[in-house]
């Protein structure tokens, strides 16, 4: 029989738009940017079910559900993406790289895809913990629910840990045992784009650089084609003059 552990009191521990189930279940849904029927997922054996819509403060509180409960080892991704966001992409990098020294996640195509409220342990506890399975973009009940079946059937345990507990406090504040401070939403999102300006000023630049070579050598074959222009004329002279 697989190992099983109680996870943390009470479960799940963040508040959300989300339905529990069965916590000794294997398999949680995050559904993005669709709402599904998470009262049929949950009849089929997921343990976690609801949305995620943000690529940072939402992934952030899925991962303080996931870690506080050992028993989960699979996050399906599916529904609709999250425009602009892109969340669902995010989650698949998150938990495949993680995130750089800057707290943004690697690989992800989102607008502000920054982790400021876990630290490195939450981070590396979630990805040993929990496998993606990515299905973007299907909403189809029944493959959803196959997917959970065959999961369940796949069960390796709890991972052999403590539940993990990560405390969001309301407005955003966070303390994750002896974590960081997070950083305002404003602040991130100010971030974010203050990155995004750093690339188009960058851009612009290379884009005037390549403009000015490009003036640069039409000036040059101006002026080499008259000098070839006045040489040919010169040698015509001197050869008519010297008949």
């Amino acid at each position: 029989m697989a190992l099983k552990k109680k996870p943390s009191e009470p479960w799940p521990l963040i508040t959300g738009e989300y339905e529990a189930g069965n916590p000794e279940s294997p398999v949680a849904v995050c559904s993005c940017g669709s709402h599904l029927k998470g009262s049929e997922l949950l009849a089929a054996g997921a343990g976690l079910v609801g949305p995620c819509k943000t690529e940072n403060i939402g992934i952030e509180k899925m991962v303080a559900n996931l870690v506080s409960n050992p028993n989960i080892r699979y996050l399906i991704v599916t529904g609709m993406e999250v425009k602009g966001h892109i969340t669902g992409q995010a989650v698949g990098a998150f938990l495949k790289d993680g995130i750089d020294k800057e707290g943004r996640i690697i690989g992800a195509k989102g607008a502000i895809p920054f982790i400021q409220n876990l630290n490195e342990e939450s981070i590396e506890r979630v990805k040993q913990q929990v496998s993606p399975i990515m299905m973007m973009d299907t909403e189809d009940m029944g493959v959803i629910k196959a997917k959970i079946a065959e999961l369940i059937s796949k069960d390796p345990g709890a991972l052999d840990v403590e539940p993990m507990r990560i405390e969001i406090k309301e407005g955003g504040e966070e303390e994750v045992e002896t974590g960081p401070r997070p950083m305002a939403a404003e602040a991130v999102d100010i971030l974010g784009r203050m990155r995004l300006m750093d690339a188009a000023v960058t851009n612009n630049g290379l884009l005037n650089k390549f403009q000015a070579g490009i003036y640069a050598g039409k000036i040059e074959g101006v002026a080499l084609g008259m000098t070839v222009v006045l040489i040919f004329f010169g040698i015509i002279l001197k050869m008519v003059g010297g008949q």
